[in-house]
């Protein structure tokens, strides 16, 4: 199976990244620097993470699209407001986890953000549950940085003005050398920071203009790994999968309450149960004393 390559191969190439292959793709794991310097500079200043590998999947639809995709997943989207996101899952029957997602309410439907290795199969079993009603496009022409760090907001706000007025998990979309990128507040390493969804014939240019800022640098999968586990946040197909369910893995306050009375969606009984009864297993996370394993 050949290897797939991001947009910013080339960039990564330019700034000496090495390379590991994820999900199909030929993903930087670091750079020169390492990634424990990676990892602090993001938590002091900025870091760039490119994530182009996962699924943006955008579906078009009208109010019946809402309806529908509350019986799949457990949020309340009829009173989720334009260019607001949630974070869910994509669960089977008995509340095992195919993906879990971050989906964003849009003028013309919504766009779901699905993990590199599950979008795919994601899409597949979307697109049967909606009985391919709708138009679903899981769009390869766009790629995805993420700028995720305490100064992340200064620095994007010096490229795309106005962007400090989004309020975390709340995107809109942007211009940018005529080309709309889409921008929410959001990211997962436990720091203020944005994802960015850029057209791929730009997104080169876009990381460069950001590069000038001496605050942000490149980072690698390795500290986005770090990152997120040091804030405690799941990693699919690690601390979450189809033998785990949302609420094993410590995740319910991302269950919307009225829906776990009604459990009117996919694999709502087995998350209603577990709630009321409780999980008889729970994920941890555990501090090492010293130097981690």
């Amino acid at each position: 199976m050949e290897i797939k390559k991001t947009s910013l191969n080339k960039l990564h190439q330019v700034n000496q990244a090495k390379f590991v292959e994820f999900a199909g793709y030929e993903m930087p794991i670091q750079y020169s620097s390492g990634i424990i310097e990676e990892h602090k500079f993001t938590r002091a200043n900025s870091g760039i993470f490119d994530v182009s590998h996962m699924g943006q999947l955008f579906i078009y639809g009208d109010d019946d699209l809402t309806k529908d995709l509350e019986m799949i997943f457990p949020l309340d989207l009829q009173n989720l407001k334009l260019n607001s996101s949630k974070y869910s899952f994509l669960m089977n029957d008995k509340a095992g986890v195919h993906d879990d997602l971050i989906i964003t309410k849009l003028e013309e439907g919504f766009l779901i953000i699905l993990n590199a290795a599950c979008k795919d199969n994601d899409f597949k079993i979307l697109a049967g549950l909606l009985k391919d009603k709708y138009k679903m496009v899981l769009d390869d022409q766009r790629s995805l940085i993420a700028v995720q760090g305490p100064k992340s907001v200064d620095i994007l706000n010096q490229i795309l003005e106005k962007v400090e007025d989004l309020n975390f998990m709340s995107g809109n979309w942007f211009t940018y050398k005529d080309q709309k990128l889409y921008v929410t507040r959001s990211g997962y390493t436990g720091e203020d920071g944005f994802e960015i969804s850029v057209p791929n014939k730009h997104v080169i240019s876009f990381t460069q203009k950001l590069l000038e800022n001496s605050d942000v640098k490149l980072a690698g999968l390795g500290a986005r790994d770090s990152l997120r586990l040091e804030a405690g946040l799941c990693l699919y197909g690690h601390d979450i999968d189809l033998k785990s369910s949302p609420i094993e893995a410590g995740l319910k306050w991302s269950i919307c309450k009225d829906r776990i009375n009604s459990a009117d969606f996919i694999g709502g009984d087995f998350i209603k149960d577990e709630f009321r009864k409780g999980p008889s297993r729970v994920l941890i996370g555990l501090l090492p004393k010293g130097r981690a394993p």
